[in-house]
């Protein structure tokens, strides 16, 4: 159990992994917290946002459409390896997910397959936007893996977390796929190695 670390933290353990982040607008006050409460965090969640183009994409992760406000994360993971902060606090991006699953992400152990939707993830979950159409077909590039998996590995050092504290999105609510194109486990151990 976990309480978030501050905006300025967030922003400086993304750049102190050496990543290139751009600061969108009043990120650090943009949020849903009038929903509900943000925290104890005890993780990290990664999506593919189902877009082309990093302006298009930071606008509706930011924004969101109708029927679901922004921000849809806390940072945007674009092609070119950027990180585009659109949020900090409560946001509307894991939704409902399995309580078994969490509790293994609390413990660090391997996860159980997701089969219900009963607990609020938008609550204990760090959230990163993949820019990539989820297709299966569109590539990922070296720098946006690499992107993601140090962003991750940032939100888990300062907390002091393993790489079993990153999870996708289709670890964690029944009929989810993202991300798409590349395995969770693959992503897990180049967070490994970004830790050590």
């Amino acid at each position: 159990m976990a309480s978030p670390m501050s905006a300025g933290d967030f922003l400086a353990a993304l750049t102190n992994e050496g990543l290139t982040v751009t600061q969108v607008g009043d990120w650090r006050h943009h949020n849903r917290n009038h929903k509900g409460p943000w925290g104890p965090v005890h993780g990290v969640m990664i999506h593919h946002t189902v877009t082309s183009g990093t302006e298009e994409t930071v606008e509706i992760c930011r924004d969101g459409f109708e029927g679901l406000p922004g921000p849809l994360c806390h940072g945007v993971i674009a092609k070119d390896g950027g990180v585009h902060l659109v949020g900090y606090g409560r946001a509307n991006h894991a939704g409902l997910g399995d309580d078994d699953v969490l509790r293994a992400v609390i413990a660090e152990k391997a996860l159980p397959s997701d089969n219900e939707a009963n607990t609020d993830g938008n609550r204990a979950f760090y959230g990163f936007e993949c820019e990539n159409l989820g297709d299966g077909e569109d590539p990922w590039p070296e720098a946006q893996l690499d992107a993601i998996a140090r962003a991750a590995a940032a939100v888990c050092r300062h907390h002091g977390w393993t790489e079993r504290s990153v999870i996708g999105h289709l670890e964690w609510q029944p009929g989810k796929v993202d991300p798409r194109g590349f395995t969770m486990a693959s992503m897990r151990d180049r967070i490994r190695e970004q830790l050590k």
